[in-house]
């Protein structure tokens, strides 16, 4: 696999924007339009919350035939709880795309992110749309990226190059994150642009199957946002021949590089975390099966006990094993051996004499890693979070303002 430059425009056939359109601020980029030259295999995943913005619903009509061209986001204002005239605004999102690209506005994707419960400038937005679509090219996807954020640092992207099938696939991504986090999905957004030939039914549970193992796996502070979603657009100009089989040696070369985008991006989200200074790398081995382990892993990133441990250096595994034992993950907590990067701190669940300054040079690396040894069977999963810092409640007193 190898890594490429130009994220959502990496792969054949789409090109990109984002641009100011003041929806919020006046300095910041904040709306975004991805375009393909043809009508794309498309598949999506979107929040759990019971509470979504119209967005959300919109575009699972959108997906229903399994087809989208274009997808169009803007950042600062969620469009959610808004009532008839936000499902007004997400339709008008929709349509404005269509006309300046002259494609059918059935075939548009739209997202939001942002402060919730606010009416959109459509104005502003309508016109930062039009300037987007107007310029799109194919090194636009940095400028989407930065578009989407909304308390990230950094814009999250990548592309990569696989060979399936003797052919060259590439599969570029960008995505936002940084606070209200949580699995399933969480205020999250990617958007993965791919040129593979793949059949629908394998797109989704390419997608499917990716997003359990990379996005479902992150949490920065325990809540799940009214707009989540991650889409995916294949243009199938890569030539390969179509991968129609989840059996096949072309969907696996496949699946392992979308897995590598989505969780590089899920490792960028979470250690963006707001006001976060470390990711938390949590690895659960030899647990009895998939579902226990993922249900350990998850429950001690989402610790806000552990996670503050972790800022302050604190090598309190006993708050490690009490998340573990609440994460309603099936085990044996008189088996147990944690480990703090190479240190191990505890061994069948009790714990050891250790070197206080080496276990806290660990947790003073950029990547904290922390390792349980369940010793009751093969599974395994792995689950990315970060700190809790005094900056995570500064900015998020002042969200609105």
């Amino acid at each position: 696999m190898e890594l490429l430059k130009n994220g959502l425009c990496a792969p054949q056939g789409f090109l990109a924007q984002g641009v100011c359109a003041e929806i919020k601020k006046k300095d910041k980029k904040d709306v975004a339009v991805i375009f393909a030259a043809k009508r794309c295999r498309a598949a999506g995943m979107f929040t759990t919350n019971k509470v979504r913005a119209s967005c959300i619903t919109y575009n699972q009509s959108v997906l229903a035939d399994g087809y989208a061209r274009a997808i169009v986001a803007n950042s600062g204002n969620a469009n959610a709880c808004t009532g008839p005239q936000g499902e007004a605004d997400t339709r008008l999102m929709a349509e404005t795309v269509a006309r300046v690209l002259h494609i059918d506005d059935a075939d548009v994707i739209v997202a939001s992110t942002g402060v919730i419960g606010v009416p959109m400038p459509m104005d502003r937005v309508c016109a930062g749309i039009k300037q987007a679509c107007r310029t799109l090219s194919v090194g636009g996807s940095h400028c989407a990226a930065e578009a989407i954020m909304t308390t990230d640092t950094v814009p999250k992207e990548i592309a990569v190059q696989v060979d399936v099938d003797g052919h060259p696939v590439r599969i570029g991504a960008i995505a936002k994150g940084s606070g209200m986090i949580h699995p399933n999905m969480a205020t999250m957004l990617s958007f993965i642009t791919t040129d593979v030939n793949i059949s629908q039914e394998c797109l989704r549970q390419a997608l499917r199957e990716s997003v359990d193992v990379s996005y479902n796996m992150v949490s920065v502070d325990g809540d799940t946002s009214t707009n989540d979603m991650v889409v995916i657009l294949s243009s199938g100009l890569a030539g390969n021949p179509e991968i129609k089989d989840v059996t096949s040696a072309g969907y696996q070369s496949f699946r392992e590089a979308l897995d590598y985008v989505n969780i590089e991006l899920a490792k960028k989200i979470a250690r963006d975390g707001e006001g976060a200074t470390r990711l938390i790398a949590v690895e659960v081995v030899n647990a009895r099966s998939q579902d226990a382990a993922r249900r350990i892993a998850r429950a001690i990133t989402t610790s806000n006990l552990t996670k503050a441990a972790v800022f302050g250096e604190d090598a309190n595994w006993g708050r490690v094993i009490c998340a573990a034992g609440y994460s309603g993950g099936d085990f044996d907590p008189d088996k147990v051996d944690i480990y703090l990067g190479e240190v191990q701190v505890a061994e069948n669940g009790m714990g050891l004499v250790f070197d206080e300054d080496r276990a806290r040079q660990e947790l003073q690396q950029e990547t904290v890693r922390i390792r349980l040894n369940l010793k009751d069977g093969s599974a395994a999963a792995t689950a990315w979070g970060c700190d809790l810092t005094h900056d995570y409640v500064t900015i998020n007193a002042s969200y609105r303002t």
